[in-house]
């Protein structure tokens, strides 16, 4: 494990590099020097040069709302997956495990499909979506023995159901317009970002992020189960049903104005937890920021590569499932000559 004390400024400093990097390249490269100028302007020093007015507008219209959002976005991904795997006490536990990622699909492919020339209604959909089918998935675990196994298997019943949903969007789609649309928006991707969606679903994903830091202590004894949290005076279904709202806050957040991005939530707490254990008041913010970074690579990734930009949520799936899988053989091997 590192000590946090040198790895958060060497993490700062990583996340810094990649934003300089996704600033000054795409269709229309800008230069060091340029960046540096237009930030000197924006801050009070220098002129305005007319000439910097193309990358001016490239800058602070399209790429810096993208890579906020991109950072947020993998933050808010990685931290509830976090939350969830301590939450349920299982470390293969993903952000989707209630429901809420095929909930805001299905809310998405329904504001595609009735009010495709708004975002905003979208976005509201896919919100609405994705907590209405953590609060069936919560409900459904409840009728059962109200057990964590309940409510997992609870959230599959959920997930297929909007999964099947969706399907049946699609097929009453127009296959000229609408379908192609909900189509490319389930990839996830952050090409029509704006800085309206980082007020909104960024607004919410920071509020998350924050509350999911001050609240990580107590993470740590529900990690342990129910009895252990309960002898420390732990409130174990009042703070279940804190987290899991957070956590849904921000998947919602995140998958209303991108689409669904796979395999951050699962993939990077496991990196996170390599780096620096299980303790959730070191895991949760080192999660954020290798989320963060994570996320704006892979971004900055899919706008460069030959041919065109391409999903970024086809990328994670292409990098996350390999080293996810490497991750288990690794751990494994680890646990076999540790007997």
């Amino acid at each position: 494990m590192v000590k946090q004390r040198s790895l958060f400024p060497f993490l700062i400093v990583i996340l810094g590099c990649a934003t300089a990097l996704a600033l000054s390249t795409g269709k229309y490269p800008v230069d060091l020097p340029t960046l540096g100028r237009l930030f000197l302007c924006a801050a009070g020093f220098g002129e305005k040069a007319a000439d910097l007015s193309a990358p001016s507008l490239v800058l602070w219209s399209v790429r810096m709302p993208r890579i906020v959002m991109a950072v947020l976005v993998g933050a808010g991904l990685s931290v509830s997956g976090a939350v969830f795997q301590g939450l349920f006490k299982n470390p293969l536990v993903s952000p989707g495990i209630l429901g809420v990622t095929s909930g805001a699909n299905f809310g998405a492919g329904i504001g595609l499909l009735f009010f495709a020339g708004s975002a905003l209604a979208v976005q509201v959909s896919a919100f609405i979506w994705g907590l209405i089918a953590v609060e069936l998935a919560c409900e459904i675990g409840k009728r059962g023995d109200r057990s964590i196994t309940s409510l997992v298997l609870a959230g599959v019943i959920v997930s297929s159901l909007f999964v099947a949903g969706l399907s049946y969007i699609k097929c009453k789609a127009d296959p000229l317009g609408q379908l192609p649309a909900i189509v490319f928006w389930t990839m996830g991707s952050f090409n029509s970002v704006s800085w309206g969606d980082v007020a909104g679903g960024g607004g919410l994903m920071a509020a998350g992020l924050i509350a999911s830091r001050f609240l990580s202590w107590g993470l740590n004894p529900m990690a342990l189960g129910d009895e252990e949290a309960l002898s420390l005076g732990i409130n174990v279904p009042a703070r279940r049903v804190v987290y899991i709202f957070l956590a849904t806050l921000m998947v919602s957040a995140a998958t209303a104005p991108c689409g669904s991005i796979g395999w951050v939530g699962l993939l990077i707490p496991h990196m996170a937890r390599m780096l620096v254990g299980a303790e959730h008041q070191r895991l949760v913010p080192v999660t954020g920021l290798l989320g963060g970074i994570f996320m704006l690579i892979m971004d900055t990734a899919a706008r460069i590569l030959p041919g065109g930009e391409v999903p970024v949520g086809i990328l994670t799936a292409f990098i996350g499932a390999p080293c996810f899988g490497f991750l288990l053989i690794r751990n494994r091997v680890s646990a076999w000559n540790d007997r």
